[in-house]
């Protein structure tokens, strides 16, 4: 299983975080045991039972998307609701013909896809999507092109070239002034995926994919969130507006001197905030512990769990926090945009929720030395929080 602790032994743990991530590509054959991850069953089930919108599921080739009413037809049921029905033979004639075929958020559907994805998350902190990239000939679905984010990338079966051109712009972003320039010349690097490998990748290098090896190709692509310099100064803001200085109005119409004040206290305001040696980890605390992650319901327990050791329950948030109050005898628990105060007991249950794995309150009360109806009322107010989910009812 791709858990944050297997991410990080795979990919170089602390080495990776500084030398590799954002900085260069990195290739690792053969580390990853895709054995239940993904295979061509799980996207032929997905494709059959899943109502897949363009441009959720879509079709590429030569860095043009296929018009979808080459491969599926419009179905209305009658509720009047109306969508893209996949038709299998059009489906495959597109893909024998070269289009590559795209799944958007498949950890969203997916839950072995989504555990890897929450495991990555874990480990890098930052917010993770997952698409599937399907391909059967040596033309290239995308053309050659660079992501606004950064990858890392598994290969799942089959065979898969990367070439490899580096930045041509130092950190494009979503939102820039500037388009990379096109590179030029010959590939800095040229590498083939085989099934088991794992290729990272930092937003703004060019890549042209293609399946050349005489063999189709199915790999996932784990998009990983930006954090810039833009953001932070946005968190900042967001920070400051609980002060007089960003809630006043801009004085437009006033003389020249009124102006002056009130950009000098803006200034003021904002140097203070950014004067903070402790700023980057008070963002990271909050970017930390404010996702809200994949909320889900936990029937039938609508009023609270009875005390069964053998209910099993699990974090709904990719990230979260536990942090000690000095001198109070109390933890914060700290996850999904809420926080909440419990005795310093609960800590050892808490932080063995933060893992992401399903645990039983049997294991969480055995951890803390609590009872188990007092670690089921603990965890029903999570609950009532989104915070935490009943994944192994007992029932």
């Amino acid at each position: 299983m791709l858990d944050s602790a297997s991410w990080a032994g795979r990919l170089g743990g602390d080495t990776f975080l500084a030398r590799t991530y954002h900085r260069s590509y990195a290739h690792f054959p053969g580390i990853t045991d895709t054995a239940g991850l993904f295979s061509w069953d799980d996207l032929n089930r997905i494709i059959a039972t899943q109502r897949l919108e363009p441009p959720r599921l879509r079709l590429s080739v030569d860095g043009e998307m296929v018009p979808v009413h080459r491969y599926a037809v419009p179905t209305t049921n009658r509720r009047a609701v109306t969508w893209s029905r996949i038709q299998p033979a059009e489906l495959h004639s597109q893909l024998k013909d070269g289009a590559s075929l795209v799944l958007d958020s498949v950890e969203k559907i997916h839950p072995p896809v989504g555990a890897a994805a929450e495991g990555l998350e874990r480990f890098l902190g930052t917010s993770v999507q997952v698409n599937a990239y399907a391909s059967w000939t040596e033309r290239e679905g995308f053309g050659l092109h660079w992501d606004d984010h950064d990858v890392v990338v598994v290969q799942v079966h089959g065979s898969k070239r990367w070439r490899l051109y580096g930045a041509t712009r130092e950190a494009p972003t979503f939102r820039d002034v500037e388009t990379p320039e096109k590179p030029e010349g010959d590939p800095v690097a040229d590498v083939v995926l085989a099934p088991g490998d794992v290729l990272y990748l930092p937003r703004g290098w060019w890549h042209a994919v293609t399946a050349d090896q005489g063999t189709e190709s199915l790999h996932l692509t784990f998009g990983l969130v930006s954090h810039t310099g833009a953001d932070l100064l946005h968190w900042v803001v967001d920070q400051l507006r609980s002060g007089l200085a960003l809630r006043r109005d801009i004085p437009r119409f006033s003389s020249l001197p009124d102006q002056s004040d009130f950009l000098a206290e803006l200034r003021r305001e904002l140097l203070d905030e950014l004067a903070d040696p402790r700023l980057v980890e008070r963002w990271a605390e909050s970017d930390d512990t404010t996702p809200r992650g994949h909320a889900m319901p936990s029937l039938p327990y609508v009023d609270g769990l009875p005390p069964r050791p053998e209910i099993a329950v699990r974090l709904t948030a990719p990230r979260g926090r536990v942090v000690a109050n000095t001198g109070h005898s109390t933890v914060t628990f700290s996850a999904a945009g809420t926080a909440w105060d419990f005795t310093d007991a609960a800590a050892p249950a808490l932080r063995l929720l933060l893992l992401g794995q399903a645990a039983t309150l049997g294991d969480l009360a055995h951890c803390a030395g609590l009872e188990v109806k007092d670690v089921a009322a603990l965890v029903s107010v999570l609950i009532e929080g989104q915070a935490v989910a009943v994944v192994g009812t007992a029932l």
